[in-house]
């Protein structure tokens, strides 16, 4: 073995099985990750060089840029691969590059394909990978991703590593740093002192290679920059700017555009490659490793750079160059304000295109820096793109500020159809950010200036966000008549996109009042907007519907539904969405009194306010029904938060928890005056759901309610006073606290037990003790005590679940396979273990196994 892999033989012995198993039609995903310079790469290089017979690899970079290119990795790929996928990277169609890549990665004898750097890589690319990952089973191909360990908490790369998970067809490789006898293996015949360089480089391979080729008689340098500026500058002068030319571009330079950074090309680096710092082949040149080009890069003045920067650019115009990323990181960097006007808004349709929706806002961004270099009608449309593609990522204020901007614009120049329509994007963005009566004014504004544009399509869109609106404050009759008129003008000119999302609206409504051909509607606003690939109406419809079925404890229903809606989301990267989702699947937790998994979602609130309301609700709520400390103060931030939405759909259930917590402490009184206000509201607007909870939580506070009789919702029953068909009910649905506390309504003590049972077992200590008690004032002997006061503690603050998921972890199950064992979600678990990796401190699930062994957690 080579200098270059010492103490890396099972690395790379890994790396060949995966490979043998792809010839053999058995797929696999390799995880290699550590910190910068642990040889990732070197031994990527080496599965190159000498790969198994018929294999082949395919190689793809992510490159450290400003702003990620999309799909860039893949993009490498085009002169290696067959042409639909090479066309379909040119075109930039998202669905058809995954279609186009699952079917080249099925042809052939098996494939290893490469995607170094994944810390740097774009979310279409991060996309790619999960969508490969999840296929990989059935493919004969090994796919082999390298990345940092580096990375923030909340980078979309985590993400992905908790979806992948970890089993037999998911492997992890984290090469440990050199030990001191491997240092002084590699230092033998240098004349330089091992212990020294040990201590120096901390056996990072990379900087003992740089310490080796760079020391002399002044000694060994302390830093990477320092290293590598020595070995540079022991280069003639010439050779010296060619490296610095190309260390300026975060990506391999191809033949095309070295020919025209460096005359004489390839010849012309023969010393920098003899002396370690580039690696020349006939396709490009590349630097050996990318910390030996960030040194050279960080060694420059800002004068020097920026006349680099400017080079690099005007090559990559001259040649042609079709990639607007690239152009615009270098534009940015050289300063070109002309460059980054003229390629920022390509840059940014093109990665919305491919489904890179953050590197689309950051491109539109670096363009509206410059607002004066556009005419007025080119501005307000990036204005306005720039602020869905803000919306669609789930930065509201961001959205709606840029969307103030473009109404703005649009009342200057005068065109009532494209005011109509940014007026009704303003409306929606302003809802989201919590903005109730701005969104209600421009919604009005919105329809008032379409009525009369001609442009009848427009004009339903603009009624439909009305009915929204309306139905969001629960005013279901206006919304569904709204709704009604703007189905009836969508069918009537075909146009579907306002189809779905008129659907949506009058489906929902539907089922507010209890008419189940709601879901019918709702699942056919999904499929409408499908059709035409409307990812925010389809995934709207989804919301929609589990909400509605969660609120009516149709549990394994809205279940189902968030599975596929979950699916859907994640594919597109609609982040607010998601948000949306994972607060849905918290709720459904809540009502399965899966407690740990219901906290593990909420956690850490999310930002955007309506789903920050439904967060602290289920937070407060589990608190009160466990008795943990703070409940009534996480239901106050809840409240308030609540009222200042202004809507009874985040009021009524912040209402209804604060009553179940005031009844849970005994406080009749406040619990009366909690709910009456929120029932009387709910009972006005024909909020059946909401009103039935509240009616229940009335009669048990001793408040006098009426309760229609044919209302089959299991709250109903308990406020009409029938606990065992609500009982009955509830055990049906799913939902083990609600069924205990209409069973503790029994006049029988035998169903007080078996309510004491549930209540024990799910942890809900409040109701237990008053259980308890009431059993006692009956006279019943031999009251079970419950659970031991002796909870298991640990210093990390895990939860009881969260170590349930690291024993699992332990096992080397993956996401999917711990979400069977639980009965839970993989997005729960998810959840679960990143909190597990954020408690523990550390990046990988192999390090909290690790951690947790030298801690003795698993130890009961």
């Amino acid at each position: 073995m080579g200098g270059d892999l010492l103490e890396r033989d099972r690395e790379l012995d890994e790396l060949r099985v995966a490979a043998n198993d792809a010839s053999m039609g058995r797929g696999r995903v390799v995880l290699l990750h550590g910190e910068a310079g642990i040889g990732k790469s070197t031994l990527v290089n080496a599965l190159r060089a000498d790969p198994p017979a018929g294999v082949r690899v395919l190689l793809g970079s992510c490159d450290a840029m400003s702003t990620p290119r999309p799909l860039g990795p893949l993009r490498d790929l085009e002169s290696s691969v067959g042409p639909r996928l090479g066309e379909a990277l040119r075109a930039g169609e998202r669905e058809e590059i995954f279609a186009a890549l699952r079917d080249e990665l099925s042809d052939g004898t098996g494939t290893v394909l490469v995607v170094e750097d994944a810390h740097w890589a774009d979310e279409a690319t991060l996309d790619a990978l999960r969508f490969l990952a999840r296929r990989i089973d059935e493919l004969p191909a090994a796919l082999v991703v390298t990345y940092r360990d580096e990375f923030e908490r909340d980078h979309p790369l985590g993400r992905l590593l908790g979806d992948l998970g970890h089993g037999d067809r998911v492997g992890r490789l984290a090469p440990d740093r050199l030990s001191s006898d491997a240092v002084g293996a590699l230092i033998a015949g240098s004349g330089l002192d091992a212990e020294r360089v040990f201590a120096t480089t901390g056996g990072n391979p990379y900087f003992v290679r740089e310490v080796i080729a760079s020391a002399d008689e002044s000694g060994v340098p302390q830093t990477v920059v320092d290293a590598v500026t020595g070995r540079l500058r022991r280069l003639d002068a010439q050779t010296q700017e060619h490296v610095e030319q190309l260390a300026v571009v975060p990506s391999a330079v191809d033949a095309k555009l070295l020919a025209r950074l460096v005359p004489g090309s390839a010849g012309a680096l023969r010393a920098a490659e003899e002396g370690g710092l580039l690696d020349v082949r006939p396709e490009g040149v590349r630097f050996r490793h990318e910390l030996t080009r960030r040194a050279v890069v960080d060694g420059l003045p800002a004068s020097r750079r920026i006349e680099l920067e400017r080079a690099v650019l005007a090559a990559l115009l001259e040649s042609g160059a079709a990639d607007p990323a690239r152009l615009v990181h270098h534009a940015g960097a050289a300063g070109d304000v002309d460059s980054i006007v003229e390629w920022a808004p390509r840059a940014a349709r093109d990665a919305a295109a491919s489904g890179a929706h953050r590197q689309a806002a950051a491109h539109y961004a670096a363009a509206l820096a410059h607002p004066d270099r556009y005419a007025a009608a080119e501005l307000v449309e990036l204005t306005e793109e720039f602020a869905i593609e803000s919306y669609t990522i789930g930065a509201a204020s961001a959205a709606v500020d840029a969307q103030r901007r473009t109404v703005a614009m649009r009342r200057e120049l005068g065109d009532a159809r494209r005011l109509g329509a940014s007026l009704r994007w303003l409306s929606r963005f302003d809802w989201f950010d919590g903005h109730r009566a701005d969104a209600e004014a421009a919604a009005r504004e919105a329809s008032a200036v379409l009525a009369d544009a001609g442009d009848p399509s427009l004009h339903a869109m603009a009624l439909s966000n009305e009915a929204q609106l309306a139905l969001l404050a629960h005013d279901t009759r206006r919304a569904l008549d709204l709704a009604a008129g703007a189905i009836a003008i969508s069918r009537e000119t075909g146009d579907r996109r306002v189809l779905s999302h008129a659907l949506n609206n009058h489906g929902t409504g539907l089922l507010f009042i209890g008419r189940e051909e709601g879901v019918d509607e709702l699942l056919e606003a999904a499929e409408a907007g499908l059709s035409i690939d409307d990812i925010e109406d389809a995934a709207r419809a989804f919301v929609n519907l589990v909400w509605a079925l969660l609120d009516q404890y149709r549990l394994a229903e809205a279940e189902r539904h968030l599975s596929r809606a979950l699916e859907l989301t994640e594919r597109s990267e609609f982040i607010g969405f998601a948000t949306y989702q994972r607060m849905e699947q918290a709720r459904l937790d809540l009502a399965r009194a899966r407690w740990d998994d219901a906290l593990a979602l909420v956690e850490s609130p999310p930002g955007m306010p309506h789903a920050r309301c439904v967060a602290l609700t289920v937070a407060g709520t589990v608190a009160a029904r466990r008795g943990d400390d703070g409940a009534d103060e996480i239901l106050d931030d809840a409240h308030r938060l609540a009222v200042e939405l202004g809507e009874l759909q985040r009021r009524g259930p912040v209402a209804a928890a604060r009553a179940e917590a005031a009844l849970l402490r005994g406080d009749l009184e406040a619990a009366r005056a909690i709910a009456r206000v929120e029932f009387d509201e709910a009972d006005r607007r024909e909020a059946r759901a909401l009103r039935a909870e509240l009616a229940y939580l009335l009669r048990r506070a001793g408040g006098e309610v009426e309760v229609a009789g044919d209302d089959p919702h299991p709250f109903s029953m308990q406020a009409r006073g029938d606990w065992r068909g609500a009982a009955e009910a509830w055990r049906e649905a799913g939902a083990p606290y609600h069924e205990a506390s209409a069973l503790a309504e029994s006049p029988d003590p035998a169903d007080l037990v078996e309510a004491l049972a549930i209540l024990d077992r799910i942890g809900a200590a409040p109701l237990a003790r008053r259980v308890r008690a009431e059993l006692r004032d009956r006279g019943v002997r031999s009251v079970p005590r419950g659970p031991s006061s002796v909870t298991r503690r640990n210093p990390e603050g895990l939860t009881d679940r969260q170590l349930d998921v690291l024993r699992l972890l332990a096992e080397g199950l993956t996401n999917a396979e711990i979400a069977e064992r639980l009965v839970v979600s993989v997005r729960t678990v998810d959840s679960h273990v990143a909190a597990v990796l954020a408690k523990l401190g550390v990046a990988s699930r192999q390090d909290a196994v690790r951690i947790a062994d030298e801690r003795e957690l698993l130890a009961d």
